[in-house]
């Protein structure tokens, strides 16, 4: 049984106790009991499949046995005000209820749906109403279950056969087409005999135009880039081999080689049977990028260009055009000479670098005790080291234009730190690299300048500052820090960098401003290097370490 049952009973016990005692029902709120009509369904609309609860089941029963008599048969219906015979009811029963008014609880809960069966507004029952925005998406959810199939199977018709006949003509080619049937159109509706000819003439045109790209075409074509990363200025030089592997000669075509956003032409010549041609071509290197060359497809193409065919041939190969970095010796990059590390002023029991000696306390090694100052002094005394620290260089690189006055400068800013950030791994030190995009590989020089050149600018609020505090939690360990910035940034934000930076380790700060003169100055505990130019780097970090 369902929960709703026992409310839907009790309403309907109150809505029958009102209509004897001549109670309005509340506003808004119809309680009217009537037997349906013959014919009418007697389940309330809404309710699925129209089945009714089993207590309602049991209800309907007693009453249909109410109205049968002795016999079995159904007693005749009494009118209205006919007094009934038969046994008065005692004082502690409940009288008879009148043959009139006795329903079922299916038929209750019928009669209080509409005449529409749009909702059942009973106490109890949840408001089901039909929304044409649901049936809408049902139809459409059906019409696309069967038409499905067949929408896929033309697609994949068209892919396959009717996609390269459409793909070779070329947006030249079917406006000839559209005014070949709008020509003849005209001859057919006005008999004009000049459409007819032009008509005639175009449709000739295009049918020669087929004559051009029809044909098998058997090459093996050879992409070479003599290398795939150089730097900004270098030369980047390729070749492209083309191949007759077919046991015939080929006609002449043309092979259309994408480079960046720029496509380069090479003319293929009429090949015998196993005959190789070859084409050098250059690349421009003048700025950093990542520059996709390929694939390479041959053209076949009639002279007025209304039809072209296209088959490719190689995949497409990245040419990496990283950014300019200049070498540092020894004494430039002598931030780290240590090869145990660079020492700090922590004291430890354990370590390498010797401080002083002290008196013995209980808990240290014995192994430390300095047995000759012992003997000397007649007290146990033993080492104190200074803590040392593994080299781990981290750099912040701001890549927030804002900060920036062009993009040159923000161009030489990336320089500079892939430049530190390279002598740092010919060093073999450990090294991280952090920007407002996201962290660089470090692992190897080749990755960290393949990911400096897939760098971009950005503008918004995460200045150098919110930079500084990312790499102080990124990268606890560090014991050299650089932040690179550029010429916008501001004594103040400086000073909030190196307020973020750990006690005891070393913090530089290379304001990028190009043409100035190199210069040195201290900000609180941060040394700030101005540079001009890329080929001031040694000089200005000689500077640092002086």
């Amino acid at each position: 049984m369902s929960e709703n049952a026992p409310t839907s009973r009790r309403a309907a016990r109150e809505s029958r106790r009102a209509q004897d005692q001549g109670v309005p029902p509340p506003p808004g709120e119809d309680r009217t009991i009537r037997r349906p009509a013959p014919g009418e369904a007697s389940t309330p609309p809404g309710v699925p499949g129209g089945k009714a609860p089993r207590g309602e089941k049991r209800s309907a029963r007693r009453t249909q046995a109410a109205r049968r008599g002795p016999g079995g048969q159904p007693e005749p219906a009494t009118p209205a005000g006919t007094p009934q015979s038969g046994p008065a009811p005692s004082s502690g029963s409940k009288p008879p209820r009148a043959a009139g008014k006795v329903r079922t609880r299916k038929q209750r809960v019928g009669a209080q749906g509409t005449a529409e069966g749009v909702s059942v507004p009973l106490a109890g029952l949840k408001t089901v109403t039909a929304r044409p925005a649901s049936l809408l998406r049902q139809a459409w959810r059906v019409v696309t279950d069967l038409c499905g199939p067949v929408v896929g199977t033309v697609r994949d018709f068209f892919v396959r056969w009717a996609g390269p006949v459409v793909s070779v003509v070329t947006p030249l080619g079917w406006a000839c087409l559209a005014l070949v049937l709008c020509m003849a159109w005209c001859a057919t509706a006005f008999g004009w005999q000049e459409a007819a000819a032009l008509g005639i003439l175009l449709a000739v045109l295009l049918l020669v135009s087929c004559a051009f790209i029809v044909g098998r075409s058997s090459y093996r074509v050879t992409l070479d880039l003599t290398r795939t990363r150089v730097a900004v200025g270098d030369n980047a030089v390729g070749g492209i081999s083309v191949v007759n592997t077919a046991a015939r000669p080929v006609m002449h075509s043309t092979l259309e080689l994408p480079v960046g956003r720029a496509v380069a032409s090479f003319p293929v010549p009429r090949l015998r049977p196993q005959e190789l041609h070859e084409d050098l071509f250059s690349i421009p290197t003048n700025r950093r990028q990542v520059i996709t060359v390929g694939p390479a497809v041959s053209v076949r193409a009639d002279p007025f260009h209304l039809l072209k065919r296209q088959i490719r041939w190689t995949d497409p190969v990245e040419l990496f055009v990283h950014p300019r970095t200049v070498a540092l010796g020894s004494p430039a990059a002598g931030f780290i000479r240590d090869l145990e590390g660079m020492t700090t002023k922590e004291l430890s029991n354990t370590d390498v670098s010797f401080h002083a000696l002290r008196e013995y306390a209980p808990g240290d090694d014995r192994r430390h005790i300095h047995w000759k100052t012992v003997a000397r002094l007649g007290t146990l005394m033993v080492r104190q080291f200074e803590e040392t620290r593994r080299a781990h260089l981290a750099i912040a690189l701001s890549a927030n234009l804002d900060e920036y006055a062009s993009e040159l400068e923000f161009e030489l800013a990336i320089s500079v730190a892939c430049s530190v950030g390279r002598q740092a791994l010919v060093e073999q030190r450990e090294l991280d690299i952090l920007t407002q995009r996201g962290p660089l590989r470090c692992a190897t020089g080749r990755t960290m300048l393949d990911d400096a050149t897939r760098l971009e600018s950005m503008t918004g609020r995460r200045d150098a500052v919110h930079l500084a505090r990312r790499l102080a939690d990124r990268v606890p360990n560090a014991s050299v820090v650089f932040f690179v910035v550029g010429s916008h940034v501001t004594p103040a934000q400086l000073r909030s960098c190196a307020a973020s930076v750990v006690p005891g380790v070393r913090a530089m700060a290379i304001r990028i401003q190009p043409g100035a003169a190199p210069s040195r100055a201290t900000i609180a505990e941060l040394t700030v290097l101005t540079l001009g130019s890329l080929d001031d780097l040694a000089l200005v970090l000689r500077k640092a370490v002086a």
